[in-house]
Parts: structure tokens; sequence; C-alpha cells
């Protein structure tokens, strides 16, 4: 018996050569995973960095033959020659009341249609909800122009409505919280109906509160989409008072060029000035971001 015990110990003691072998080849695989990831990573980082660097960079100093990532020597005269060239200040609240009127209005929508689509069944929803979806297969130089035409009949040209109201419905925002709606169990619908609560109490205080990682998803969607919106505002924004910082960005860099040399490094400061905005947003709803992508039905 105790030979036997003996022999039983000194077989775990001795190291088991196919479990190091088939431990140590999942090891050597993640590590060239992130290395590859760590160097895409750096890919990624190096136009933010040279843009950067660019900024702080006196016009003289973007002519060197060899690249420069630190500016020797560094200068802010880039970002005063922007401020005295354009209103910043006032660029800034454009950007900021567009894009925070207009995701806010998008959540809201989105939000009604897609509990309409996922929780309340009526003749037709499907069908309905299909050719909805289907306007996301035209591209938006088709119906730019009709649209335009429509804002322009209605006076809206050079005015905060027709920058926001034409972005309020989007069939994107309305597909992804239907996915997440779709999610939850109707338990808890149904013991809200029957303690006397409606539609509206139960979209408000039941869906929406358990479908917070969706709706931070699409308001981070949104509010990256029209920050950057470039194409839409330069139709309607063309009046200083309503222009958008990518336009005016848009405006500097084409008068710069026409002058006959494009001076990189204010343009460039306007361009951290226009992705800082981006950048905090995103670090604050990282973590309802990753959960979004995650739960509400757009994973892999």
């Amino acid at each position: 018996m105790n030979e036997a015990r003996k022999t039983m110990t000194l077989d775990r003691s001795l190291p088991r050569e196919p479990w190091v072998a088939r431990r140590g080849a999942p090891l050597a695989l993640q590590a060239a995973q992130y290395a590859v990831l760590i160097v895409l990573a750096l890919i990624m980082l190096v136009p933010f960095v040279w843009t950067v660097s660019t900024s702080f960079k006196e016009q003289s100093g973007l002519a060197t033959a060899t690249p420069q990532f630190i500016p020797d020597p560094a200068s802010l005269d880039a970002y005063r020659t922007l401020s005295d060239r354009m209103d910043i200040p006032r660029l800034i609240f454009n950007s900021f009341f567009v894009t925070v009127v207009g995701t806010a209005g998008q959540v809201i929508f989105a939000a009604m249609a897609a509990y309409a689509f996922s929780r309340m069944v009526w003749r037709g929803r499907d069908t309905v909800f299909l050719l909805y979806l289907a306007t996301l297969m035209i591209p938006v130089q088709v119906i730019i122009i009709p649209q335009f035409i429509l804002i322009r009949h209605l006076g809206w040209v050079n005015t905060y409505q027709g920058l926001i109201i034409p972005s309020l419905f989007n069939a994107f925002g309305v597909f992804l919280l239907r996915q997440s709606f779709l999610t939850l169990p109707r338990d808890l619908e149904e013991a809200a109906f029957i303690d006397g609560a409606n539609r509206f109490t139960v979209f408000w205080r039941v869906v929406l509160p358990l479908s917070k990682p969706a709706l931070a998803t699409l308001t981070v969607f949104n509010f990256m989409a029209l920050w950057n919106a470039y194409l839409w505002p330069l139709f309607v924004a063309r009046k200083a008072e309503v222009m958008t910082l990518p336009v005016a960005l848009a405006n500097l860099a084409g008068s710069s060029r026409y002058q006959g040399s494009v001076e990189w490094n204010v343009v460039m400061a306007g361009a951290v000035i226009t992705i800082l905005p981006i950048l905090i947003a995103y670090l604050f709803a990282q973590k309802w971001f990753v959960r979004g992508v995650t739960f509400s039905g757009i994973k892999g």
C-alpha cells in the first residue's frame, strides 16, 4: 500500500512533457498576437502623433528633409495664427450645439422607433422595418441634392435647424436599438403592465434603463458622425455664424493652397482642436461602448 502511494507521489512530481508542449504553443501564439496588435496600434497612432507634432512646429521647420516627430524648436505660433484667422470659440460652439442636439434627437427618435418595431405588435410592422432598413443601402450623395432643395425651399439654409433636423432620423440607430430591445425579457413589461403602467412608462422606466450599453454605443457613434460631418454642413452652413469646425478647417486649407503654399502647421493645429473633443468623449464612454458592441446585437 505504501509503495503504491510512493509511486503515485513520484508520478505526480515528474514533469509531463506533452502538457508543457501544449501549454507552450498557446503562449507563443498569444505573444505573436500581442506583438502584431502592438505594431498595428503604433501604426494607427503615427498620424495622430504627426498631427500634434506638426501643430507645434514653425513654418520653417516643415521643409526639413528628415521627418521630426519632436518639434525643434516647439512653438505655439500655429495656434496663434489659427485664432487670428478664425473665430475658434464660435466654431466650437456651433459644432458642439449641432452635435449635442443632433445626437440627443437621434437617440430619442431611434429609441422610440426601435421600441415600436421590437415590442409592439401591429400590422405590417416587419415590412415597414425592412423598407426602413433598406434606406441604409442608398448612398448619402444620392439624396443630398434633393434634401438641399427641400431645405432651401423651407428657408433653412445657414440655420441650425437646417443642420440638425435632417440628421435626426437614422435607420442604423433604429436597427441597433431594436436588436438590443429584442434581448430584453417580456416578463418585466408584463409585470409593469399588471401594476398599471402604460406604454410610455414601460418604455421610459423599464426598457431604456436596461438598454444603457446600446444607448451609449449609439450616442458615441452619432456624436462622432455629427462632429466630423463635412459634406452636409458644407452645403447648408456657409456663413461664419453657423459654420462648423470641419468646414472652417477645409476652407482654411483651401485658402492657403490658393495663396500658393499650405501652412500645414496651422491646418494641423485646427485638426488637433477638432480631434480632441472626440477623443475625450470616447475615453469617457469607452466602457459603455465596449459593452454595447458586445451585448447589443452587432457582435461578430
